[in-house]
């Protein structure tokens, strides 16, 4: 297994280095220090996985992930960082990252780590996830304090089965006073359409489900 270490700093590339070269199986390949230097690295080298920093002076590992994404480079991706963020997490997942831990991490879960993701698994620190599933269930019960007394009214109407038109006899408003409440909760809940919507709603308990 071919692996290219980014890093800007020089001790962490060093522990590195020492833990994995311990494997008979598992080369590195390149190591770097910034993101460009990096790149570089990883079109040259092609190798089959690619340790990067999270965090580094002028661009990033998630920048890095995305400019080798871009080049359509088969290389595996295991972020290292000694920062736990929401949105680092949730861009991580999007461009399918296939590993994610703290630079605390022992030698040997390292290992496992790298050994995780080249046997077709993603391997994201435990202690990372924890805080994402904490985050999400927070925000998920924070989206309903986003909505207006009014959007609430319309959102239960609209997940009970009432067309724009019945809303608005209901409420007392316009059928387009309805349709801009209706985008506005769409946009501020991340939803697609009315039926997303109203599947909210009940998962929210808004609606009786009996």
């Amino acid at each position: 297994m071919k692996i290219v270490i980014v890093d800007d700093h020089p001790i962490v590339r060093f522990g590195l280095e020492q833990t994995i070269s311990a494997e008979e199986d598992i080369d590195i390949v390149g190591v770097a220090e910034t993101c460009f230097q990096g790149v570089s690295i990883i079109l040259e080298k092609r190798p089959d996985l690619a340790i990067v920093d999270l965090k580094m002076p002028n661009g990033g590992g998630l920048e890095l992930i995305e400019k080798i994404k871009e080049k359509k480079i088969d290389c595996k991706f295991l972020i290292l960082t000694s920062f736990i963020d929401d949105s680092d997490i949730l861009k991580a997942l999007e461009l399918g990252v296939e590993g994610y831990v703290l630079k605390e991490i022992l030698p040997s879960e390292l290992i496992k780590a790298i050994r995780t993701i080249a046997n077709g698994k993603k391997y994201y620190d435990p202690e990372v996830m924890t805080y994402f599933t904490y985050f999400m269930k927070a925000k998920k019960q924070n989206d309903l304090s986003m909505l207006t007394n009014r959007e609430l009214e319309i959102l239960k109407e609209l997940a009970s089965g009432s067309s724009n038109k019945e809303i608005a006899q209901k409420l007392f408003i316009s059928e387009n006073t309805v349709k801009k409440h209706i985008s506005n909760i769409l946009s501020k809940l991340g939803l697609q359409d009315r039926t997303q919507a109203a599947l909210y709603a009940y998962s929210r308990g808004l609606i009786n489900k009996d």
